[in-house]
């Protein structure tokens, strides 16, 4: 328990740290994160300029893995988990997953940092944290707490691997895009991380009775 705790303390206290150093960067001007951020946005302007083919990829990569898929993948849960009467898993996915989108919202709101003047793309709203990054990263780790005991043994492990892939290349897609400057991905996973671990301390789907990161069956009761 004392390990879990510490863990949970740790966590807690990087996604703020980054998410904070972040808006600081970005508010304040820092010079170093500015000319790193211009850096990897000119490097994947140039790839992408001359190749449509190439942008449209990410575009559609975006579009498939982003958001809303995985909102649409925890409303079928959710459905399921009414159905089988497990109001807890059901609260826990409208709260962390479908509900992130607002926290979103209002993050951007309060930054108002504009997007990068070498968009590849059409993005909406503004740029500082990453919908897509805090979408997906809030996506998958709810989507993996409720649905972990399910899982065979053998198929954990890649399943894990595979959530952490394209939460990194969901984010990186938006870079290569240059729809968002690498601090608003950075920023977008560790407020997702964040709001992840609220949520599933505070409206925990059934099983999860620590910690955050503790599995939840979908139906334990029956």
């Amino acid at each position: 328990m004392a390990a879990r705790k510490s863990w949970l303390i740790a966590a807690v206290a990087t996604a703020t740290a980054v998410y904070v150093a972040m808006w600081l960067g970005y508010t304040e001007n820092w010079a170093w994160l500015d000319d790193v951020d211009n850096l990897l946005l000119r490097r994947f302007h140039d790839v992408g300029a001359s190749r449509p083919g190439w942008v449209s990829f990410w575009v559609v990569f975006s579009l498939v893995f982003g958001p809303s898929a995985f909102r649409l993948v925890a409303l079928v849960v959710i459905i399921v988990a009414l159905v089988r009467r497990n109001l807890q898993t059901a609260l826990f996915l409208v709260v962390s997953v479908e509900l992130s989108g607002l926290v979103t919202l209002a993050a951007k709101v309060v930054a108002d940092r504009p997007r990068p003047d070498t968009a590849l793309a059409h993005a909406a709203s503004t740029s500082f944290p990453s919908g897509h990054a805090l979408g997906v990263m809030v996506g998958v780790l709810a989507l993996l707490t409720v649905l972990w005991p399910y899982l065979p043994a053998g198929l954990r492990m890649p399943v894990a691997m595979a959530g952490v892939a394209l939460i990194v290349l969901v984010g990186a897609a938006r870079v290569v895009l240059n729809v968002h400057h690498p601090s608003d991905v950075l920023a977008g996973w560790a407020l997702g991380g964040l709001y992840y671990l609220l949520c599933v301390r505070l409206v925990p789907p059934r099983a999860v009775t620590a910690v955050a990161g503790t599995p939840a069956e979908l139906d334990t009761a029956r």
